[in-house]
């Protein structure tokens, strides 16, 4: 009906009949003036038009005011089906809006699960029929020198990057049939952010919550990332870190079920790198899902509960920090000094795996340090008095890096 059409603008609450029977109204006064009697039964005519538009246009105004209401909340132990019949409106709110009182889809046990995944450039195969999963409330690492697949694997599974070949399910949703429902519940932060210019950090978090049905508030997300005080400054001032802790902000705005994160720390100093690896941790802490690549070895044993060896486009090893320690790395390392080492005697330790003596100083390799030191440290040992300057340090992680994919520099 044309009492039912929407004002434009700031006017779009304003029923149509009010505006007329204002109209109405004006015309009866300029009627009143008009001392002639047809000119008052005619005014009289206006006023009780006017009346009766008024009040058709307030039942218009209470039919708009309950359309636009907010869903009723629904009631304690309510179903989550019970709660999404409840009323249509959550399904058509306004993106950005903050999601209170609805109820976030369950996070299955393997959050991400991928199979036989490839992914080809012509010629080049960057990611070669790779499988693995990653269990909810795990950090998991993605480690390898450059051009090995790792960044196109993060890709695939965020939905930017088609896939040849293989399946990858994240959050219980296959990511090549509804790649927008999974995004919906990731966060994503890219090796590069790009950001409009001439905006400040608080716009861009507010433009980016404008994606999203489900997200956090602007100002918790400025004290979670110290970015209080850069919250007015425009994206194109800040510094290295800011600008890096502005990225991450930006993949947490929609409070995801998993964050993907591709070398969060590169580039900044060893202060800002510990904070972001505290704000990762409490992340997880809440139960939530990071999947990340790194190039620093000692972020991944710091982080990740386990991790992922890539080389050119293949998985070639995958466990835990220390597990892979074990078993590829080149054992614990120790080295002491004494006078008169015995070469020999030291080789025919139990444990020992190489001895190399240069004087008074012994450096040997074994796999089961606790052993070697309970028969160098015994006090019949031939050693044990005279043995100083004791370092004991086991393998790390990158020695395992080194160990797969070998010395020689990638391009």
């Amino acid at each position: 009906m044309l009492f039912n059409l929407r004002l434009p603008g700031p006017f779009a609450r304003v029923p149509s009949a009010w505006v007329v029977a204002v109209i109405l109204f004006l015309l009866a006064c300029v009627s009143e003036e008009n001392k002639a009697k047809s000119g008052n039964v005619q005014a009289l005519i206006l006023v009780v038009a006017g009346v009766l538009l008024v009040v058709r246009g307030a039942l218009v105004f209470n039919q708009r005011r309950e359309s636009d209401a907010p869903p009723a909340m629904a009631p304690a132990g309510a179903t989550p089906q019970a709660t999404a019949t409840a009323g249509p409106a959550f399904a058509t709110a306004a993106p950005g809006s903050p999601s209170t009182g609805s109820v976030a889809p369950d996070v299955p046990q393997t959050v991400i699960e991928a199979k036989e995944l490839t992914k080809r450039y012509d010629q080049l195969l960057a990611v070669d029929a790779i499988s693995f999963t990653v269990q909810r409330g795990e950090i998991f690492g993605l480690l390898g020198p450059n051009g090995a697949g790792k960044s196109t694997t993060l890709e695939m599974l965020e939905g930017l990057r088609d896939i040849d070949s293989g399946s990858a399910v994240v959050l219980g949703t296959d990511i090549k049939k509804d790649a927008a429902a999974v995004k919906q519940r990731i966060g994503v932060q890219l090796q590069a952010t790009a950001l409009p210019n001439f905006i400040t950090v608080t716009e861009s978090l507010d433009l980016f919550r404008a994606f999203y049905h489900h997200t956090r508030d602007t100002a918790e997300l400025l004290e979670d990332f110290d970015l209080v005080a850069q919250a007015k400054q425009i994206t194109s001032k800040l510094s290295g870190g800011q600008q890096q802790r502005l990225s991450i902000a930006i993949a947490m705005v929609n409070d995801p079920d998993v964050v993907f994160l591709d070398e969060p720390t590169t580039g900044l100093d060893p202060q800002a790198r510990i904070s972001l690896w505290g704000y990762i941790e409490r992340f997880r802490a809440r139960g939530k899902t990071v999947m990340l690549t790194t190039h620093y070895m000692e972020e991944a044993e710091r982080l990740c509960d386990r991790v992922a060896v890539m080389d050119q486009g293949h998985i070639v090893a995958l466990g835990t920090p220390e597990r892979l320690v074990v078993e590829h790395g080149p054992g614990t390392t120790i080295e002491f000094t004494t006078p008169g080492a015995n070469a020999a005697a030291l080789r025919a330790m139990t444990g020992v795996d190489t001895v190399d003596v240069h004087g008074d100083d012994v450096h040997l390799v074994t796999r089961t340090p606790e052993v070697v030191l309970a028969q160098l440290l015994h006090p019949e040992a031939d050693h044990a008095t005279t043995l100083t300057n004791l370092r004991v340090e086991r393998g790390t992680l990158e020695d395992v890096f080194i160990a797969l994919t070998g010395r020689e520099l990638r391009s």
